[in-house]
Order: structure tokens, then sequence, then C-alpha cells
């Protein structure tokens, strides 16, 4: 028997694609939102509540077409799909910033756009941003930015949609196991599965928070960190990204 509906961007892998199977897993009919069409055959193929749906997030007309052909919207949207890369030596690369603006923060507005007509007392709207965007980090200039502007539209967002009964949660993962973090090249500190995240996320959602974050040891950190003053936090930071000589 399928229970409610989700619509998960990004679900083509990583995190998205773990929501995906979990929540098909559970009987939930899933429209599986991502850019490679071979992955997402691959996963409607192994599990039948999952129907996939290719599009470019940063594309508004490509948005608004895929989605036009889902009747009804889910009542829970979680729009998970997001990209990184980092700047060396503090030198601003202007076109690397509006890729990941584009992906990060732009492609989620995109999909509120598409979807917002059809929110309402029943929508769940889930917005994957990060914990880097608590505190600054090296290298992480148009990362770290694009994930405080995406946790500052959620919160908003947050606010404005409440007459609407609509809930807004914000998820603010550490690091995850993803193909996107196997290409980093320094220490990820609790490290975590796609399956944790997975857990968390679908967890926080069922208990409806304003907020998920993990693992909580890490992200606990971090937020206090940037309650210290800025110098301090600055210092903090340095020594814990230090390398190793």
């Amino acid at each position: 028997m399928i229970m409610d509906s989700v619509l998960i961007t990004g679900a083509s892998s990583g995190i998205g694609e773990q929501l995906a199977k979990d929540y098909a897993a559970e009987g939930r009919l899933v429209f599986a939102c991502g850019q490679s069409e071979e992955r997402l055959n691959r996963l409607s193929e192994a599990n039948q509540n999952i129907q996939p749906i290719q599009c470019n997030i940063t594309e508004i007309n490509q948005v608004t077409q895929a989605f036009s052909g889902i009747n009804p919207i889910p009542g829970l949207i979680i729009l998970n799909a997001g990209t990184c890369e980092y700047i060396e030596h503090g030198q601003v690369d202007v076109d690397l910033f509006k890729r990941i603006f584009d992906v990060n923060v732009f492609g989620i507005l995109n999909c509120i756009q598409a979807l917002q007509s059809h929110f309402g007392k029943s929508t769940h709207l889930v917005i994957v941003g990060s914990t880097a965007a608590y505190v600054p980090l090296p290298r992480a200039e148009a990362y770290g930015a694009s994930k405080a502007a995406v946790a500052y539209i959620a919160n908003s967002l947050a606010i404005d949609l409440a007459p609407q009964k609509v809930k807004v949660t914000l998820v603010s993962p550490g690091f995850v196991k993803t193909p996107l973090t196997d290409k980093n090249d320094f220490a990820m500190p609790m490290l975590v599965s796609t399956q944790y995240a997975s857990k968390k996320i679908r967890q926080g959602i069922a208990e409806g928070k304003a907020e998920i974050h993990f693992p909580v040891k890490f992200s606990l950190l971090l937020k206090f960190i940037s309650l210290l003053p800025t110098g301090m936090q600055l210092a903090a930071i340095k020594r814990m990204t230090r390398r190793k000589q």
C-alpha cells in the first residue's frame, strides 16, 4: 500500500539517493529528481515506488516543466541537491562562486518558485544546508557562503510561510561520505554514512523539527564556536583546521 508521497531533489547520488531508497522502502511514492537519468532509472528499477524525474535545477524552465507532471504535488518536499568547490590560497574565482550559487542557492529557489503555488497546510518544505554555514572555514568561501544563504532563506521562509501552515525545516549535516566528499583532500572529522544521514533526517522530519543537525557533537561544537567573538572564532577554526607539517 502506497503511503504519502515525497519529492526529493539531488536523488541520483549521496544523501538524496539514500533518502529515496529509504522512503520507498517504507512504502512511500518517491519522486526522485536529479541530473543523471541513468542513475535515476536504476533507482526506479530497484523499487517500483520510485518515479524518476530528470532535470537540471539551475534551469527554471526545466524545473517548472518537470514538476508540472506531478499531480498532486507531494506534501513532503526535500530540496537536497547541492555541489561544492573550493578556492585556493584565498584567490577569488567569480565563475566558481557562480557555479556554486547556481546550484546551492538559485537551484533551491527555482524549485520553490515552481512549487509554491501548491503549498498549503499539509506542506512540509525541507531544505538541506550545511554546518559549514555556522562558522568560516578555510577554502570554503563559496560553499560556506552559499550554505549561509540557504540557512537564511530557510529560516526566513519558516516565518513568512507560517500563516499558511507550511512547515519549513533546515537540515544542517556535517561531513557525510558521498561522491562529493570523496573528492576532499583533507581530514573530515566525525564523517558519517549516507545511511546515518538519512536516518537522522527522516527522524527529524517525522518529529517536525525546525532544524536537523548532525552529528550532534560536531554540530554543537561549531554552534558554540559561532557564539564566540569573531577573533576567537577565527583563532579556534585555524587551530582546528591546521594541517600537520
